[in-house]
């Protein structure tokens, strides 16, 4: 049986530590070839993972290997090109979040894949962990009733990433929200079925990034910092629902990192790390659903993303429209919260 053929966009720490793995468990898939900017990279990423050829041009590589499946890896500013091309060469493409810098490209991804009868799907892999299709499920069921607000917390005390482009706003379209905050935006409005917005509101920071003393904080350069240190932001649903949006890279606060999803209904509210379902009687908490999770959302994500392009109609994944929401809601709050003002849709 002739294997199916993959190609990795993007040498970086995801590529090898995420997507290298999860397709080496398919007998039928063969990792054919790596692009790196830079030649040493490319061939130093080959050498490690045991991929037969590396390149440093991307039409050379899709002409050449005609990958049937490619991952996109690279930094933010480049998702739409990378993407663009894979697809225009009749690539199925899971690519890294978020779908790009704005939503203009992330529309554009979409419609090419539709276009082409391709799949494009982004690695939002909190939606498919156990928890999280769980609580779709029971919200869907009616457990919590009308589900009226929700929390959404990607926060962290210090992690400003040290490596890689994060801190760069050019490269990377923004900080903590573009790149831990919509991973949790995703996950809520999977769960909630993609809920219509009637209004965004948001408020970001810039306070220690810039200013930090040396040896505090995380190693990052001051000097090149960019970002936003937190944005905490407001969703007003068209059906009268409230989302809450905190997140951050640097703040005082007393947990080192806070990465949830909390949600209030009318009939009981609910977490999503850990999952647990509770309502109150008469002053006293009563948890009606309460389950652990050892599964591992990357890799089912990736799997899924597989199974997908091999003709699978039950597999879940974030698709190329459902990334285009997501990254209009990014935008959404960004303007906001660069505008100072309320944005209507």
């Amino acid at each position: 049986m002739e294997k199916k053929k993959v190609a990795i966009i993007g040498g970086g720490q995801v590529a090898e530590t995420k997507h290298i793995s999860n397709y080496q468990d398919f007998d039928d898939i063969e990792i054919v070839a790596v692009l790196c900017r830079r030649e040493a990279s490319a061939c130093a990423f080959a050498e490690r993972n045991g991929i037969a050829r590396a390149y440093t041009d991307l039409s050379d590589l899709l002409a050449v290997e005609k990958p049937d499946m490619v991952s996109v890896c690279t930094p933010n500013k480049f998702h739409l090109k990378h993407v663009t091309e894979a697809l225009k060469s009749g690539s199925h493409v899971l690519c890294e979040k978020p779908p790009g810098i704005s939503s203009q490209e992330a529309k554009a991804m979409h419609e090419l894949a539709e276009s082409r009868g391709l799949v494009l799907a982004y690695n939002f892999q909190h939606r498919v962990s156990e928890a999280a299709l769980t609580l779709k499920e029971k919200v869907q069921e009616g457990m919590l009733g009308d589900v009226y607000y929700a929390k959404l917390s990607a926060l962290r005390r210090s992690g400003v990433p040290g490596w890689g482009n994060f801190i760069n706003k050019e490269l990377q379209g923004g900080g903590p929200l573009i790149d831990i905050g919509i991973h949790m935006l995703d996950s809520a409005f999977f769960i909630l079925g993609f809920p219509e917005v009637k209004k965004v509101t948001a408020k970001m920071f810039q306070k220690i990034g810039p200013f930090k003393e040396e040896g505090s904080f995380g190693s990052w350069n001051p000097d090149d910092y960019e970002v936003e240190d937190a944005l905490f932001g407001f969703i007003e649903l068209a059906n009268g629902g409230l989302i809450q949006v905190d997140t951050s890279f640097a703040l005082h606060m007393k947990q080192a990192k806070k990465l949830n999803i909390e949600l209030c209904g009318d009939k009981a509210g609910a977490t999503l790390y850990p999952l647990e379902i509770y309502t109150d009687d008469k002053g006293e908490l009563v948890t009606l659903l309460e389950q652990e999770s050892s599964d591992d959302p990357e890799r089912t994500a990736i799997h899924s993303f597989v199974r997908k392009c091999a003709g699978s109609t039950s597999e879940v994944i974030a698709t190329g429209e459902e990334g285009y929401k997501v990254q209009q809601l990014v935008e959404l709050l960004y303007k906001s919260a660069e505008q100072g003002e309320t944005i209507y849709l």
